[in-house]
């Protein structure tokens, strides 16, 4: 039997004066409320109750385990209400993985507006293109880009992630505008390194792979900013997220080539541990993260 049930169906009797009423309050049945304060009484090893047939009143060591255990109860609910509050109500340390340049980009206004409808909650965004291990690391939260891998982790799609082929309009008035994956071969290319390869169902992997293979004078770095702004300078030929080079296609200062071959967008996930009591914390930030980016995001408005 559960130690709880047995306390309370003591206090009940207690302080409805008899065993019939305490189990009417209780909703149960008369012979279960008996059964309960025996079955405590047989632990505690004393007596708790003086029975008559007209009355039920408490023994000393009654009386003083029922002040005891009226404090453990109420303790317990003020720490179940306390618990389900901060389940429920956004408050507390949010602790989120980020990619570095989607971050840098667009997170910093987002969280200040969250942060405005929700004070009680406490930031701590680390920024990392590399994939974290979320309950490992202690993270509440991790946002992605691209296909993800099949885990225990739930995924809910935050915003579509377009990838764009594009260069200088100085560099193909140079070097001439490429018509056709072919015709790629022999440009400079500006590599983001930090994958194995970032042109994912490009037409195919032969055709990838074509254009991957990298040329004197090519440029590979980790970090998809510093390549646009490569490309931007006439260093090459790039493949980003609209959500970098937009602004740059938007100015005329980089300009959409290939675009028969644009490939289906990416997702912008935001990835967590748990479906079932999720905070929130975590719900209202991924709510607003939608709110915010949506089927169509602001980023690909050039």
């Amino acid at each position: 039997m559960d130690k709880l049930d047995l306390m309370q169906a003591f206090i009940s009797v207690v302080q409805q004066g008899s065993f019939t009423s305490a189990a009417e309050q209780l909703g149960t049945s008369t012979q279960l409320v008996s059964k309960y304060v025996s079955q405590l009484e047989s632990d505690l090893k004393v007596r708790l109750l003086h029975r008559t047939t007209r009355s039920v009143t408490v023994t000393e060591a009654g009386q003083a385990y029922l002040e005891r255990a009226q404090q453990i109860l109420s303790d317990i609910e003020t720490l179940e209400g306390s618990i389900k509050e901060e389940g429920d109500e956004p408050r507390g340390r949010l602790r989120i993985s980020a990619p570095m340049s989607f971050s840098t980009l667009h997170l910093g206004k987002l969280l200040a507006e969250y942060q405005q409808q929700y004070p009680e909650v406490t930031i701590d965004l680390q920024l990392n293109d590399r994939k974290v291990d979320i309950v490992e690391e202690g993270f509440d939260l991790a946002i992605r880009i691209g296909d993800l891998e099949s885990s225990s982790l739930i995924a809910r799609k935050i915003a579509p992630i377009q990838l764009v082929m594009c260069a200088s309009p100085d560099y193909l008035h140079q070097h001439g505008e490429p018509q056709s994956l072919e015709e790629l071969k022999g440009h400079r290319y500006l590599h983001y390194s930090y994958r194995n390869e970032d042109l994912p169902a490009l037409v195919s992997t032969q055709s990838a792979s074509m254009v991957l293979n990298r040329q004197k004078g090519s440029i590979a770095a980790n970090n998809g900013e510093v390549l646009a702004k490569a490309a931007v300078a006439g260093a090459g030929i790039v493949l980003q997220p609209t959500f970098i080079v937009g602004p740059y296609i938007a100015q005329g200062k980089l300009k959409p080539i290939l675009k028969q071959h644009q490939q289906e967008p990416l997702g912008l996930y935001a990835v967590y541990p748990h479906r079932k009591y999720l905070s929130g914390k975590v719900q209202s930030f991924i709510d607003y993260l939608q709110s915010c980016f949506g089927d169509k995001p602001y980023w690909d408005n050039y």
